[in-house]
């Protein structure tokens, strides 16, 4: 017996839904019918944030407490409007990348059961070379969304003095994420690299609430500030990606005031975001208008390594770095066993 369909109007497409009543969001009851809604109703500040460039779809077939898998290359049979990119990754390989660059697209993707959009920080046009600087603010085992709050001006202040803007997201869990427009003008291992002189100088101002420590054991109840998110293929929730979470929060930009007032992360779901634009708009609609460079940043790497500061570790699927300290843990690293 055949699947019920729908037809969804996106933009100026018609876009057929399978399933719509299938249950995404179990303990809420939400659809795949609303999160489609909920995908066309936040496409202008969704693309305006994700579009144009190389994005993975993390997919769930059943809910999302159930089985997932990510998908990089455009499926068989996707339609015209369904763009892709060709993208050069760390091990050497290359292949093609979905794209999104209109509301059809990312109905399109929930129709193909994505729940949550992983965009790069590179456009399709250039994808070597990103056009902003992510900072991960991740709480560890003690802290939580409120220390990550408390810490984040104190990380603006640090890119303020490398000439940059920064803007904030939540992560639509516990965490936050620091954003910060820049020039094209660098490729992602150089990004990364000032991404780790600006982590590394606020772990100097406060080094009792946050750290740039990969390893788990050494990070202690502190914020940990996730580099190796810079790394190329290396991807966040999107802004107004839906998590997939119980509770189906979404990963939303706010403002530096909201941050100060005491924002709660679990606020923002698939059910309010859409009235939360209505109200309040995108806090992200002008972020590209005035992208910074990392010049700065990369003054302090070269003083840090001439200061004995070298490489940190990098993600375990990636090829061995230059430079890369040993990727083994240190309570092993002093096992002579080990």
């Amino acid at each position: 017996m055949a699947s019920e369909r729908i037809t969804l109007t996106a933009g100026d497409r018609e876009v057929s839904l399978s399933s719509p009543n299938r249950v995404i969001w179990p303990d809420l009851g939400i659809t795949k019918h609303e999160l489609a809604e909920y995908a066309i109703a936040v496409s202008e500040p969704f693309l305006r944030a994700n579009g144009h460039r190389p994005v993975s779809l993390e997919r769930f077939p059943d809910t999302v407490d159930g089985e997932r898998f990510f998908s990089k290359n455009p499926p068989k049979g996707a339609p015209e409007y369904v763009h892709q990119v060709m993208c050069t990754y760390n091990s050497g390989r290359r292949h093609p990348q979905v794209v999104l660059d209109e509301a059809a697209a990312i109905v399109w993707a929930v129709q193909m059961n994505t729940v949550v959009f992983h965009p790069w920080a590179s456009l399709a046009a250039d994808t070597d070379n990103p056009v902003e600087l992510r900072i991960d603010l991740d709480p560890q085992p003690g802290t939580d969304f409120a220390d990550a709050a408390a810490v984040a001006p104190a990380l603006r202040d640090v890119l303020r003095e490398a000439g940059l803007e920064a803007w904030l997201k939540t992560s639509g869990n516990r965490g936050i994420h620091v954003f910060c427009p820049i020039e094209p003008t660098h490729e992602f291992l150089d990004v990364r690299h000032a991404v780790i002189a600006a982590s590394r100088e606020l772990e100097r101002r406060m080094p009792d609430k946050v750290t740039t420590n990969w390893w788990k054991e050494e990070r202690g109840e502190r914020i940990f500030l996730d580099f190796n998110q810079a790394n190329r293929d290396r991807t966040m929730a999107g802004a107004y990606s839906p998590r997939a979470l119980p509770t189906a929060t979404v990963a939303t930009p706010i403002t530096w005031d909201e941050l100060a007032e005491g924002v709660d992360p679990a606020a923002f779901t698939v059910r309010t975001v859409p009235q939360r634009l209505s109200d309040v708009g995108d806090p992200w609609e002008r972020m590209q208008a005035a992208p910074g460079r990392i010049d700065t940043l990369l003054q302090w790497w070269e003083r840090d390594l001439s200061d004995g500061l070298g490489e940190l570790p990098f993600p375990p699927e990636f090829p061995k770095m230059p430079g890369e300290p040993p990727r083994v843990q240190p309570s092993r690293a002093k096992n002579p066993d080990a």
